[in-house]
């Protein structure tokens, strides 16, 4: 006996000068009902207070099993280590690494080189990992990687609650989802039941599936229902065309409708977006992709070429590879820059203009048309002004 702990065995060498023995066969060390070691055999050095055993070496506190062949146990800290391959094994998960240690005082497990953690839903390989067998929470203080059937985690700082399933990651953690999704961030939050994740500062949400990117300083992706959300300098770059669409606004959201799986965008506050054929802001915006149809809403302004549009809402048809047609159903009114101090102007009720090869080729006016317009001479100058009011117009610009 030593103190609390009561050593056994079926045969041992007793060194009385060193208070040390040498056990062998079935060696078995209890402290209480909580502390159960078990080995083949066992070196005991009284003055050092260390026992080394080995083979087949068994260490069970309540619900936590260590499996080793070779492990040094340290009564004066209470603590355990081994250092030639072993395993942890509690309620929640199984732990195996090159070294490691466990202290049943405080619950505290370390791990060291091949390092493996396997749970019914996931598994997570590192070098370094701090485990409590308690609070079942694994702090990663070096380069992991989770594996689950949702998603896969590559971090290098941050902690796994593999109680609650969820973790906290920390410089710029990336996260790659089942369907292609891929969100880093400064810092992560991110439950995997729901499959949700939330980034705290340099959002970028990649999404392979349809050739979008979404950044923002703060932001969260669903991958269950579909949604995504940035805010703060948020910022579109969609490029499944042959041109990339950048899009900017206070916040921008994306979701999938649920009745047909219909991608939609929204914007909102301050919107602008750019592409090589059309330019344009707005205070919101949407863009639905069954109709392909992009919506700009109060007091949008739409640019293409020397040519701006202006109404109370903008309705705009993308195709394959650049804009179909804008339409204006509440008020119209386009300018054209001509040159230096002369525009020619447009309003109407209704204006739908249609475009070819990434410029207005028609514009067809309908209700309360006004136009003042200054039409070029044959040496390409401009010294008349015509002014003209109807109820429908036409116009073929090439």
């Amino acid at each position: 006996r030593k103190e609390g702990m009561f050593m056994y065995c079926d045969s041992a060498y007793f060194y009385d000068k060193t208070n040390s023995l040498d056990a062998f066969g079935n060696v078995r060390m209890e402290q209480g009902d909580t502390l159960f070691v078990y080995a083949d055999v066992m070196y005991y050095n009284g003055l050092e207070e260390l026992a080394r055993l080995r083979y087949n070496v068994r260490m069970e506190n309540r619900d936590v099993t260590l499996f080793t062949d070779s492990l040094d146990y340290d009564m004066v800290s209470n603590l355990g280590y081994y250092f030639e391959g072993g395993k942890i094994v509690d309620s929640k998960n199984e732990l195996s690494s090159v070294y490691g240690q466990y202290q049943p005082d405080t619950k505290d497990a370390e791990f060291l080189f091949d390092v493996e953690l396997l749970n019914d839903d996931y598994v997570m390989h590192t070098d370094t990992l701090h485990y409590n067998t308690r609070t079942h929470i694994a702090d990663i203080v070096g380069y992991t990687t989770i594996v689950s059937d949702s998603s896969i985690i590559y971090t290098d700082r941050g902690w796994y609650n593999t109680d609650d399933d969820n973790a906290t990651l920390y410089n710029r953690s990336l996260i790659v989802g089942k369907g292609g999704e891929k969100l880093t961030g400064d810092t992560i939050f991110y439950d995997r039941k729901k499959a949700f994740g939330e980034a705290f500062g340099n959002m970028v949400l990649t999404d392979s599936v349809h050739s979008s990117i979404l950044e923002g300083n703060y932001g969260f992706h669903n991958d269950k229902d579909k949604v995504s959300f940035a805010t703060k300098h948020a910022r579109l770059m969609e490029f499944s065309k042959k041109d990339t669409l950048y899009l900017h606004g206070d916040t921008i959201r994306t979701f999938v409708l649920p009745e047909d799986s219909s991608r939609v965008m929204t914007s909102y506050h301050k919107v602008r977006f750019y592409r090589i054929d059309i330019q344009g802001i707005a205070d919101s915006m949407s863009f639905v992709s069954r109709d392909s149809i992009l919506y700009m809403y109060r007091h949008p302004v739409l640019w293409n070429e020397n040519k701006q549009i202006l109404g109370n809402e903008i309705q705009v048809h993308l195709n394959d590879s650049t804009v179909d047609w804008a339409k204006l159903p509440d008020y119209g009114f386009l300018c054209e820059d001509l040159e230096e101090p002369y525009y020619n102007q447009l309003s109407g009720k209704e204006m739908i203009a249609y475009f070819k090869n990434g410029e207005i080729d028609q514009l067809d006016v309908n209700g309360n048309v006004q136009t003042i317009f200054y039409p070029m001479e044959n040496d390409s100058t401009y010294n008349k002004l015509v002014t003209a009011e109807s109820s429908f117009l036409k116009i073929k610009f090439n």
